[in-house]
């Protein structure tokens, strides 16, 4: 059925919600605008003018949508080359959606989105319907076509899984970029010992290429593993530019709310760089370098003034 101008304008209205609840479920913002345009025809093809709650019909064909996607998605990450990780998203990014609570801010955090890759689609699904956008176990359990009494079970096994034993630390902007910038000094010291100091004993470090830029699948595990890594990683070379088209200009910033390094080379954004910040030390350092997860990280860059970069590689 064709739309009038109202219920475009009601689906527009919902769409930056949608956009972000997608992320969060699918760790990716391609994915996330596909799913999106998806519920859209979904939208387009209903007798709109009988649904009598449109903001909770959207969001259960969205999420639907996205747990088939996350059921197929299983299966093609089983030939992923390399390690897969989520993609991350620069400050001011509105798909990052609300961060009103420290709960939503914390959902869309990067050790949470990789840790929800643990849970099963329908833990993902209720996790973030309830703790990123408040929804009530009623209204979950008829999006998922659950018990409420299931929905509540569900969100109590994800918050475990989430948890994962580690009391991450939240921090502000200014504090998030004084942390980078202690992290490159020490990264770019040339010695392991400044970086050892910064991270915890058990602190991993990890990188996503997807098969087309080099990183590491393996972790390395441990601080002194992990520091001799980065030092090599922030040692300048001509190898190195010649990879990624010439020097990097390396910035600090803040990625999905917490601490991040950003790489730049002639305006892309060629890696971006999460750490994971306990009050013990930093926990992961997690690199997202697959061109294909930085393409829209690349464009925002591109719409902002970022200032003199603090290192050039």
């Amino acid at each position: 059925m064709a739309l009038i101008t109202s219920d475009v304008d009601r689906f527009e209205a919902a769409r930056p919600r949608l956009e972000a609840i997608a992320y969060r479920l699918l760790g990716s913002s391609s994915e996330a605008e596909d799913a999106v345009q998806e519920t859209f025809l979904r939208w387009q093809a209903a007798d709109v003018g009988r649904i009598e709650v449109p903001e909770a019909w959207l969001t259960k064909v969205l999420t639907n949508y996205c747990l088939n996607q996350l059921t197929s998605a299983r299966v093609r990450r089983e030939t992923y080359v390399g390690r897969w990780l989520p993609e991350p998203l620069l400050a001011g990014d509105p798909m990052l959606g609300p961060a009103d609570t420290a709960e939503q801010r914390e959902s869309v955090s990067y050790a949470v989105l990789v840790l929800l890759e643990r849970l099963s689609p329908n833990e993902r699904a209720v996790y973030v319907l309830r703790e990123a956008f408040d929804y009530p176990h009623r209204e979950i359990a008829e999006i998922l076509d659950i018990t409420e009494a299931a929905s509540q079970q569900i969100l109590h096994r994800a918050k475990k899984h989430v948890a994962d034993g580690k009391a991450r630390t939240e921090i502000d902007e200014a504090a998030a970029r004084r942390i980078v910038e202690e992290f490159l000094a020490a990264a770019t010291s040339g010695r392991t010992e400044p970086l050892v100091r910064l991270l915890t004993q058990d602190a991993v470090s990890v990188g996503d290429g997807g098969g087309k830029v080099p990183a590491r699948a393996k972790a390395f595990e441990g601080a002194i593993a992990v520091a001799t890594f980065l030092r090599g990683l922030f040692k300048p070379g001509d190898a190195k530019r010649a990879l990624v088209g010439g020097a990097p200009d390396i910035y600090a910033t803040t990625a999905n709310g917490g601490p991040a390094v950003v790489a730049v080379v002639d305006g892309r954004v060629v890696a971006i760089t999460c750490l994971e910040v306990t009050a013990d030390g930093i926990v992961a350092v997690r690199s997202q370098v697959n061109p294909d997860k930085l393409v829209r990280a690349t464009e925002q860059w591109a719409a902002e003034d970022h200032g003199e970069p603090l290192y050039v590689l």
